[in-house]
């Protein structure tokens, strides 16, 4: 999300993000795009992210509000680039939020650690790499037993780019983490790549510009089994 409109996410550089063109819905108002999604399937969580927020800008939190109060059933997973109690505090004010707390804003494990402390089952990391390189600190991937419970996945240059996703980063933070729960996020185009990521280790997903453009559909996501798919509002 940016300046209050849904955008279409694509190779990780944020400065040049459009507003979204959707097969699932008339313009790109937030609004009108979670309810877009929802006709597809009845998604039980929702990923934001916060764009302005990220680069330190005026939030979208106006607009995350909105969706909140439309959809009380939807389990919010929002990254707004907090990095510390007071940020993750105040987004954990929604009801069904989650804090997603990325490590290319995160400033040390310990800081990781201690807000999963203060706010059990209600923080999750993601992952953030730009090809082989994690961003933020490096000894995250030397200390697996400091993450949550839930470990996003996310390959920033893969992110709307129907380039598939990066099986190896997904197949390597579970080996790291057998108990955690990856959820792969960038390049998913199909079902196919829905059961590869399966594969590899991811116990759910994030998905958006397939659900837009109409490669995945409903009666692809029943047929995959075992892997629940959130859609993604960017």
């Amino acid at each position: 999300m940016k300046n209050g409109t849904v955008v279409h996410a694509e190779g990780g550089d944020r400065r040049n993000y459009r507003p979204l063109i959707s097969s699932l819905a008339d313009g790109s108002t937030p609004i009108r795009v979670v309810e877009g999604l929802l006709s597809v399937q009845r998604f039980s969580v929702l990923y934001i992210a916060d764009l302005d927020a990220i680069a330190g800008h005026a939030s979208n939190a106006q607009a995350v509000a909105e969706i909140s109060r439309h959809f009380p059933d939807l389990e919010l997973w929002i990254d707004n680039g907090s990095h510390d109690e007071t940020g993750v505090a105040k987004l954990l004010s929604y009801p069904a939020a989650r804090a997603v707390i990325g490590s290319e804003t995160l400033q040390s494990v310990r800081d990781l650690e201690q807000m999963s402390a203060h706010h059990p089952g209600r923080v999750l990391l993601s992952m953030d790499f730009r090809g082989d390189e994690l961003l933020g600190p490096q000894d995250l991937l030397q200390q697996p037993q400091s993450w949550p419970s839930t470990v996003i996945a996310m390959t920033l240059a893969a992110v709307g780019s129907r380039a598939g996703p990066d099986l190896n980063w997904i197949g390597r933070l579970k080996s790291l983490a057998p108990q955690t729960a990856i959820a792969a996020a960038g390049g998913i185009r199909d079902k196919a790549d829905l059961a590869a990521a399966a594969a590899a280790g991811a116990s759910a997903a994030l998905v958006a510009t397939a659900l837009h453009a109409g490669t995945l559909k409903a009666g692809d996501l029943q047929e995959i089994a075992g892997l629940p798919v959130g859609s993604s509002s960017s």
